[in-house]
């Protein structure tokens, strides 16, 4: 379990990374949005109970959970031509890979470029009365929700870590809502309702949207 533990160490300390060099001085290119904040805010937050294996490691047609993409050389080895681990390697298979349950925090729709759906936003508290959200990139996602929140308002961005184009394209908020349940706020989970619309000059005939609701953890940096 070493490797898989520092790969996965490595994905969520590369998504940080990916958060905070968001050029927020260049936040004032989007509209401030409005905080509502409810004590119940009502509707289908089921989707948190939901979870997945990290990206690449799924179960087999033999039923054994194996690995797909970004996994350690040292597996390949353990399977035979046909995908299927040996069963005296079972053991030493999973020391290299993370099969633990991530649980959903995050159900949305969105267009974006290079965006393929994400099951997974990361909240943390940067001090009081400051909050950054920022939705997980992966294989075939490069583009990021960034919510910052800064008392009773917030600024969005979509930014966009291209691998078609090459080269980072940020695209700012235009307008949007954002609802917050302020009971579980204070209990350290964002449960949250948005829908927000982004600036798209390239082919403004073409909406940039991003919508859905947030059911997170609130991690202290």
């Amino acid at each position: 379990m070493k490797n898989s533990v520092i790969t996965s160490s490595l994905l969520l300390f590369s998504s940080i990374l990916f958060s905070q060099n968001l050029n927020w001085k260049d936040k004032a290119s989007s509209i401030l949005i409005p905080i509502k904040w409810v004590n119940n805010l009502s509707g289908d937050f089921s989707f948190a109970n939901n979870w997945s294996y990290p990206e690449g490691v799924y179960k087999n047609e033999f039923g054994q959970i194996s690995c797909d993409g970004l996994c350690p050389d040292e597996i390949e080895v353990m399977k035979d031509s046909t995908g299927r681990i040996y069963e005296d390697s079972l053991h030493s298979f999973y020391e290299f890979i993370d099969t633990t349950h991530q649980m959903h925090s995050i159900q949305c729709d969105a267009w974006c470029y290079e965006w393929a759906g994400t099951d997974f936003i990361e909240v943390f508290r940067k001090s009081e009365n400051s909050v950054n959200c920022f939705t997980m990139t992966g294989i075939d996602t490069h583009c990021s929700l960034n919510i910052e929140i800064i008392g009773d308002t917030c600024y969005v961005v979509i930014d966009l870590k291209s691998i078609e184009q090459g080269g980072d394209v940020n695209f700012y908020c235009t307008r949007g809502y954002i609802t917050i349940n302020k009971k579980y706020w204070t209990e350290g989970i964002m449960k949250a309702e948005f829908s927000f619309n982004f600036e798209h000059i390239e082919n403004p005939e073409k909406p940039i949207y991003w919508k859905g609701k947030i059911y997170a953890k609130i991690k202290i940096t």
